[in-house]
Formats: structure tokens, sequence, C-alpha cells
């Protein structure tokens, strides 16, 4: 796949504790297979499903062992050290300076107002996903956000969205385009959230059968957290893994109900 434009999710990775178990656990539930681990890159090691680049697992930095298990969506920069500044003038937080990662491209870690982590990469070798919406492969993303208008504000001035809402009083959910491409959503955290569950970027992922595939996340050590649940999008669940890493899987072919009015703002 090409670069993408500004804002559009191109990759995502993990750092697991236990690398190992990550591994056969994304193995079973995504059909993931695995690369070498890249000791020149802190044994970056990534994942493929058919053959096709889709994500990485890594371990932790010396001195980062501590931290939650969490999934770390990255979005298209042509410019990571410009966008780094818009996150500064945007009330975020730049968690990693860019970084230039060998010829392969340029990272960054960005905080939104409201807590959510998210990266962002200048593609440089590495484009990102090799496959979207595949089995296996990532599908969509949204974040949860306690604060839903500092978030809004922040993500519409850091990159070149065009916001749209849906009209129902029962969710408070924006979609985010990027020219004629719907890219991003965005959630109202509601009540049923823990108070110590900080605001979070969700990441999804294709399956064949989201039944079937969190049958194999539970009887593995995954924890159901939502769903399954049959919506105009596909038929969805949310998940943690077995280190707390939470992520959403969905079967895209098996859709149900009419897709929600949504109003620009």
């Amino acid at each position: 796949m090409a670069v993408q434009p500004e804002g559009t999710p191109c990759w995502a990775d993990a750092m697991f504790s236990d690398v190992e178990g990550a591994k056969s656990f994304y193995g079973d539930v995504l059909g993931w297979t695995f690369g070498e681990a890249s000791s020149e890159y802190g044994n970056y090691t990534q994942a493929y499903a058919d053959g096709k680049a889709v994500a990485a697992v890594v371990p932790p930095m010396p001195g980062q062992e501590e931290g939650p298990s969490q999934w770390c969506l990255y979005l298209a920069s042509p410019d990571a050290a410009a966008t780094a500044g818009k996150i500064r003038e945007n009330g975020g937080e730049v968690l990693m300076e860019p970084m230039a990662v060998g010829d392969f491209g340029t990272m960054c870690l960005g905080r939104d107002p409201s807590g959510a982590v998210f990266g962002v990469w200048q593609a440089g070798q590495h484009e990102g996903f090799e496959a979207v919406g595949e089995p296996g492969a990532y599908a969509w993303a949204e974040v949860f956000t306690r604060e839903p208008a500092r978030t809004d504000a922040f993500l519409t001035a850091v990159f070149p969205y065009r916001a749209k809402q849906t009209q129902d009083d029962a969710i408070d959910f924006r979609i985010f385009d990027v020219g004629e491409n719907t890219v991003l959503g965005r959630m109202k955290m509601t009540d049923d959230f823990p108070p110590e569950v900080p605001s979070y970027v969700n990441v999804y992922f294709s399956v064949p059968d989201c039944d079937d595939a969190v049958a194999k996340a539970t009887k593995l050590g995954g924890i159901l957290r939502f769903g399954p649940m049959d919506s105009p999008f596909g038929r969805f669940a949310a998940l943690s893994d077995p280190q707390g890493a939470n992520f959403s899987v969905i079967d895209m072919t098996t859709t149900q109900g009419e897709m929600p009015e949504l109003t620009e703002v």
C-alpha cells in the first residue's frame, strides 16, 4: 500500500512483557504469523496476515516493564516534527519527540487533551499497513474519550479532518474524514467504563467470524468486555488480551441495521 494521506491510520503496535505469549495469543485469534525479531530496533517483531505486514509486537524497553500493555495506533504525517508542534499548540502532549527509525521512517508519540495516547508516523521505506480490512488486518479505530469536546477540537486542529456527528441521543459518536474516506471514530465514554480507565484509542482487527474469534480469545485467557453485537458496520466484540491490552474484532461481512444519520459539524 502507498503512503497514506495525513491523519489516516497507517500502523499499530503494542508492547508486551511476554512477547512470546502475545505472539501465541494473536497467532491463534487473528491468524498472525511473525517475522524475525529485529535486535537493532529493540526486538521489534512484525506480524503478518496472509504474508502482509499488519502490526508489530515489541518487548518493553529497560525501565518500562511496569506499564500495562496497550495497542498504539499511528496516524500518517508528511512531517512528524510539524505534527508534534501542532500537538503541543492544541493542548496535547508530546510523549516521545520525533525520532528517525533507520530508513523506515520517523515516529512520534502524543497524547490528546483527554489522555488518549496515539502515534504519528512519517513514512520512509516502511509505508505502514500492507493490508487493511482483510482477515487478521487492521479494520477501524475509535478514540474513546471522557471529554469529547476537547478531543474533537484537538483532532481537527492537528489533522486535516472533516467531522460528522451522529444524530442519536443515545450515543455521542463522531467520525472523521480525510478527503472522501472515513478514517477514524470518536466515542464518548459512558458511566459503563470504570473511572480508573483513561481515554484510549480502540483498535479493531478484521476477522472472518466474530463469535469464533471471541471463543478463541476467551479460551486463551482473553476477557470479553462487550458483545458480540451486530451493527450496520459488522458484527463486533471488544476484548482484553491476557496481558491487559484492549482491542476489538469485527466481521465486516455480517452487517445488520441501517447506517446512522450523520451531520457535518
